[in-house]
């Protein structure tokens, strides 16, 4: 049965929006006015959702975070695990979801299922909430019949993201508040306390110390010129942005990167991790190698280590082993490739990937607490020498006038 999204008044003018499922449009209407409700506008929502997808352009854009998509797989893991069928299973989390924009959503998925064809083919309807990961997993659950067991890992997975990005935000929140902080201090006290202060010792006709002449002059160049701070910190950062937005130079760039001694690190950590889970993940869904590269690959943020997978596949696809293909680059950590290369000579290469990725998440995770550890001490000693230059450009001519009056 197909579903359809409505807007409709009630009797005191209100708009009222929802999802009701019915044969027809005209079946809403009529249940809409035995609801005292008087329909603007029913559209079904797997036609208009199909029809957008084969004319080439983006489906409805559905926002949904990471924990809610965890607790949609997990709703649906636990649902076909008791025997519901697809359509069922899709139906019961739809009436679960609280927001109507998810719920037309798992409507139109069960709408396309309903039709005959498969649940991958159902989420493909939304590509910007379903992507080709969580798509090809689905889709190799369904031809299985292990669906339950690939939606559980699915959820896993999804919840591992989430808890590691929440904890990497999280450590960055302190930080950023102390460097914000630091800065709307410094720039108060240099334009606004500076030269009230400083403007009394100018009467005195003496020369100023060399801290305070160049805390003066740091002072009136803020005032004068603060437009042009502004104005080279966004273009700095527009150009930046555009530049990056380049193939060739994000492929450089991003290929340095790696090479910087923290940064470099931290990057290579995070993405050999989620590569490694990906492949995992998909290699344990019984989802060919090939696939499972190709859409690895996509998970990666670093253009330089998508490359380097991008030549693996093809070499994979020549015959050549995983090992042999990854360990032609020095891109990722020689563990990886060690664990690789047992997994494929025992045949368990999707659990020595899962342990692969366990130790680094648990490397960079380490690596980031230890980071920001010496980080906050490192931002409170550097807005301190701060301030205190500020102040002791404020008092040096204080202790000056006080020499001068003893003798």
């Amino acid at each position: 049965m197909p579903a359809f999204e409505y807007i409709a008044l009630d009797a005191d003018g209100r708009q009222k929006k929802g999802v009701l499922e019915a044969d027809t449009a005209r079946q809403i209407r009529s249940q809409l006015r035995d609801q005292a409700l008087t329909p603007l506008e029913v559209n079904e929502v797997a036609q208009a959702t199909s029809k957008t997808a084969a004319s080439g352009k983006s489906t409805k854009k559905v926002r949904i975070n990471t924990a809610e998509m965890a607790l949609i797989t997990r709703q649906l893991a636990t649902l076909i695990r008791a025997a519901l069928p697809v359509e069922e299973a899709l139906k019961a989390v739809s009436d679960q979801c609280e927001k109507p924009a998810h719920k037309s959503m798992m409507l139109a998925v069960r709408a396309r299922v309903v039709e005959g064809h498969s649940m991958a083919d159902g989420l493909a309807l939304f590509p910007n909430v379903f992507d080709a990961l969580y798509r090809a997993m689905v889709a190799a659950g369904e031809k299985s019949g292990h669906l339950d067991e690939v939606l559980e890992r699915l959820a896993d997975y999804t919840e591992k993201r989430h808890y590691l990005r929440q904890k990497v935000q999280l450590a960055l929140v302190y930080p950023i508040i102390l460097v914000t902080v630091a800065m709307a201090v410094v720039s108060g006290l240099l334009i606004y306390v500076v030269p009230k202060v400083v403007e009394q010792f100018d009467q005195a006709g003496k020369e100023l110390p060399l801290l305070t002449r160049i805390m003066i002059s740091l002072s009136e160049f803020l005032q004068h010129w603060w437009w042009l701070v502004l104005a080279v910190i966004a273009i700095t950062v527009f150009t930046a942005i555009r530049l990056l937005r380049q193939p060739a130079f994000r492929l450089r760039f991003d290929r340095k990167i790696l090479r910087w001694p923290l940064v470099g690190r931290l990057t290579r950590g995070v993405n050999t991790a989620r590569f490694a889970r990906t492949l995992s993940i998909l290699s344990s869904s019984a989802v060919p190698l090939l696939e499972g590269l190709r859409i690895a690959g996509e998970v990666v943020n670093n253009a330089y280590l998508k490359e380097v997978i991008r030549e693996a596949t093809t070499r994979v696809r020549e015959g050549s082993s995983l090992r042999s293909a990854i360990s032609r680059s020095d891109a990722f950590p020689p563990m990886l490739v060690h664990m690789i290369g047992s997994g494929e000579s025992s045949g368990e290469l999707d659990s020595m990937l899962e342990k692969a990725a366990e130790n680094h998440e648990r490397e960079f995770e380490s690596l980031v607490g230890v980071t920001l550890g010496l980080l906050e001490p490192m931002l409170i000693l550097g807005m301190g020498v701060m301030v205190l230059c500020i102040v002791l450009a404020i008092l040096l001519p204080i202790f000056q006038m006080n020499q001068l009056i003893g003798r």
